[in-house]
């Protein structure tokens, strides 16, 4: 039997190795590479300067491109598989799209040596291997070993593991050998992408952007259990907004945004709307004494801490037919992926996630990547932690709600919806505006079942 499959498996030209590439899906230059290292790895950067960009094809017939580019204090040897891109071009007849031929360093297959133009010593060498080229896995010389680091989006995921192996391994090792290597070490269930589980998270996004023309922001508004539209904090009639248009859209605050999300969930299951009451419970215990304890006396600064976890609880409640508290429930968000970040000082220390606090809105790109990946079919509730600096002392409170629903393309590149007080922007645009502020998250389970009001 063995010899059989041992003969399919010649017959048909398959190994374990390129079963690997293929699950990658990534171009590999590990056989172009073992050519390189005399002429181009190895050789001083007076020789390399020599050299021309040269073009190599791999045994699947895949080409490679291999070229120097110099900054001030480095230069990079890259080995750069080749791409498509439609380009305009304009002439008197018109504009007629045609296709180029690039070989873009950081692309999918992408293969970069770091050199040190003084020392001209190798300070790392790095593999491309996703769509998302801040995403990737570089290893640096250690002795005669290497470390290797996993990089998203600017944090590290991984960083200094050893590996075991000569340094020079990576010079022509491929990148199935790469995981291979590293398998144990290395968090790779934090890329590994699968585009076709995000069907429901997708689906309950474009129906929420269905909506948002519907949707007026008004603070403190928002529909209870009975559909009646009411102020949060007492419960008492909201007063209906008039304007020129003769508004019949929904009156929304910040929460009560969130909370017709969650409606919207609740009610195909459960026939009526989450109750009000139970999401003012509070869940964050402060000392009486003290700057927390004093500050709490004048200000509710847990109010959207408080929101979200309720409001997830609920959610579940409904989902498991059982009533669960938000200490009960596991819908907080508490992991801490990354050790260290990428700053414009260099590589510091971080704690990811801190309690009662959230995560820095900093690395929450990273975390939504990681969560993706990780608990894919998931939307997260957020609650912003701002701080008021108008006042003395300051004051760090939870007055706004949001929610992010991460998900993969069907090309392996990441994005996020993300909708807050009763409109759409993009994850870039919010990281921006509360780049200095903090964001805690909890988690619901995604459905296509999602029929909000």
């Amino acid at each position: 039997m063995k010899k059989i499959i041992l003969f399919l498996l010649i017959l048909f030209g398959f190994s374990p190795v390129f079963a690997a590439q293929q699950k990658w899906n990534i171009p590999d230059s590990s056989e172009v590479r073992k050519k390189l290292v005399e002429k181009w790895f190895e050789a001083p950067l007076s020789s390399v300067r020599m050299n021309l960009p040269e073009i190599y094809n791999n045994p699947a017939g895949e080409k490679f491109q291999v070229r120097l580019e110099e900054s001030d204090t480095t230069y990079n040897i890259f080995v750069a598989p080749q791409t498509t891109i439609k380009v305009d071009v304009y002439s008197d007849l018109g504009k007629e799209t045609k296709e180029q031929e690039v070989y873009p360093g950081d692309a999918p297959g992408s293969f970069v040596i770091i050199k040190d133009k003084k020392s001209e010593k190798i300070l790392r060498i790095r593999y491309y291997f996703l769509k998302n080229s801040e995403v990737f896995i570089q290893f640096t010389p250690s002795g005669k070993t290497a470390f290797a680091d996993l990089v998203i989006f600017g944090n590290y995921a991984a960083r200094g593991v050893p590996t075991g192996v000569p340094f020079s391994t990576f010079y022509t090792a491929s990148f199935e050998k790469v995981a291979n290597i590293t398998k144990y070490s290395i968090p790779w269930d934090y890329v590994k992408i699968e585009p076709n589980l995000y069907h429901s998270v997708l689906q309950m996004a474009a129906v929420i952007q269905e909506k948002l023309p519907h949707i007026l922001f008004a603070p403190d508004a928002m529909y209870d259990e009975n559909g009646d539209l009411v102020q949060i904090f007492n419960g008492k009639p909201f007063e209906q907004i008039q304007t020129e248009q003769g508004d019949t859209r929904l009156m929304l605050s910040s929460a009560g945004f969130i909370k017709w999300i969650a409606d919207g969930l609740v009610e195909p299951l459960a026939g009526g709307k989450i109750k009000r009451e139970p999401l003012l419970q509070e869940t964050v215990q402060v000392k009486s004494t003290g700057l927390q304890g004093n500050l709490s006396q004048k200000y509710n600064l847990f109010f959207a801490l408080d929101w979200i976890r309720n409001l997830s609880s609920a959610v579940i409640s409904v989902y498991t037919g059982k009533t669960y508290k938000f200490n009960q429930s596991g819908v907080d968000v508490t992991i801490n992926p990354f050790a260290s970040t990428i700053s414009n000082t260099g590589v510091e220390n971080i704690v990811t996630f801190i309690e009662n606090s959230g995560y820095s809105v900093g690395v929450l790109k990273s975390l939504l990547y990681v969560l993706a990946n990780t608990e894919p079919g998931t939307f997260y509730f957020g609650a912003i932690r701002e701080t008021d600096r108008t006042v003395t002392p300051e004051v760090k409170v939870f007055n706004q709600c949001v929610a992010f629903f991460p998900y993969f393309a069907t090309d392996g590149s990441f994005n996020a919806y993300v909708f807050m007080n009763g409109r759409g922007i993009s994850l870039e645009e919010f990281c921006n505006i509360y780049k200095d502020d903090f964001v805690y998250l909890t988690r619901v389970k995604s459905s296509e079942q999602f029929f909000p009001q």
